[in-house]
């Protein structure tokens, strides 16, 4: 038994970085999936030494990571019980929920009723109202917007709706508001759209670039989360990168935003020299956003090693009072054909200076195992799911 709790739970969750098909992947369409090692292959192995010295491939072999002889962390992994697999399902769930509604997803792009509703209420014409990247339809659309006024509605592999606007054609302070009004109008069951993101670039024909602007607007999670609990207690909860656009702000005592992951890591070790009590909660989103989705492993493989890299900055501002834990999601294989996320297993790693060696942890059958085990720690309530981990971490 540990002999005393952690003061400090720093979570990081690696978006997309799924280690492995779950036991329902063939209902997803998603057999054979698994990013890591797939990335790992891909690149003819991975340089982690990092991640290798916490026991990543003790989880699953990853080439070009060695399994540590003596991890220094507890490792394991954890499926995915609630049935979506998109960001706010996995953060969601990671944080005591069971999602067992599915977000809606679109791949034929929009309802007509909430596209006229959009241009009835904003006052602009849509254009493009399919799935597509970010990138490609401001190529293929951003010309026509800046010479319109026409706002970009696409969407993704994801329940979004992502709306994209040109910052000296529509300021952000109306690209917010039309944000604001498409997350009302898509509050209505027949739609069921888990978030409305604001997307404004800069730039010209042949050379739009998007900007560190970009907002969510979430959905309320449908219950109080391990992260309310804390809150309520007096815990700190400092949501780091798209956290707090996640919950909708929902149990979040501090809200801190990021351009990258290279800025979300520099913002966690600064999180990291703060004298808190509680959470530190990071998101490291362009591993998802970046690479999976555009099925770019070259690129992947080059973010997760330059993460890898940024690791020492954290671990060397722990102390014997501090637990990391490092997770993901849900899976992104951009070996994979699409563009959508995969149903996967995702890695679990805990990490304390106090640890002499890590070893297995059992199979977690949720991600909520993770809430579950932040909730034990400070003695706030447990959540309705999952089951906390902390005793075996001895």
């Amino acid at each position: 038994m540990i002999n005393k709790s952690f003061e400090r739970i720093h979570l990081i969750v690696l978006d997309s970085v799924g280690i492995g098909e779950a036991p329902d992947a063939e209902a997803f369409g998603d057999i054979g999936s698994n990013t890591l090692g797939h990335i790992a292959e891909s690149v003819d192995g991975l340089h982690m030494p990092n991640m290798e010295g916490l026991g990543l491939s003790n989880i699953e072999p990853v080439k070009g990571i060695a399994a540590a002889e003596t991890p220094s962390a507890f490792y394991g992994k954890l499926q995915e019980a609630s049935v979506g697999k998109d960001t706010m399902t996995g953060h969601w769930e990671i944080m005591g929920l069971n999602i067992d509604t599915p977000f809606k997803v679109y791949p034929e792009g929009f309802p007509d009723s909430l596209i006229q509703a959009l241009e009835e209420k904003t006052g602009r014409k849509v254009i493009g109202n399919k799935p597509a990247s970010g990138t490609e339809i401001l190529d293929e659309l951003g010309q026509e917007h800046m010479e319109t006024g026409a706002i970009i509605v696409y969407t993704s592999a994801d329940p979004v709706l992502q709306i994209a606007a040109h910052e000296e054609i529509i300021p952000l302070e109306e690209l917010y508001k039309i944000c604001e009004i498409a997350r009302e109008l898509t509050l209505e069951p027949e739609y069921l759209v888990g978030r409305i993101i604001a997307r404004p670039f800069l730039g010209g024909p042949g050379a739009f670039k998007r900007t560190s602007n970009r907002h969510d607007y979430a959905l309320k999670p449908f219950d109080r989360t391990v992260m309310n609990e804390l809150k309520d207690i007096g815990k700190d909860v400092i949501a780091i990168g798209k956290i707090n656009d996640i919950y909708n702000g929902e149990g979040v005592t501090k809200a801190i935003r990021t351009k990258d992951n290279m800025d979300g890591m520099d913002k966690l070790v600064e999180v990291a020299g703060e004298n808190f009590n509680g959470l530190s909660f990071l998101n490291l989103v362009d591993f998802d956003a970046l690479y999976g989705h555009r099925r770019d492993p070259k690129g992947y493989a080059e973010a997760l090693e330059a993460f890898d890299a940024r690791l020492p900055e954290v671990l060397d501002k722990l102390s014997e009072n501090d637990l990391l834990l490092i997770t993901a999601d849900h899976g992104n294989d951009p070996t994979f054909p699409g563009t959508d996320h995969t149903r996967e297993y995702v890695p679990l790693l805990a990490f304390s200076p106090r640890f002499e060696s890590g070893q297995k942890l059992d199979l977690g059958k949720t991600f909520a195992d993770i809430g579950a085990t932040i909730a034990e720690n400070f003695d706030a309530p447990l959540p309705k799911f999952g089951k906390s981990f902390l005793t075996q971490l001895n």
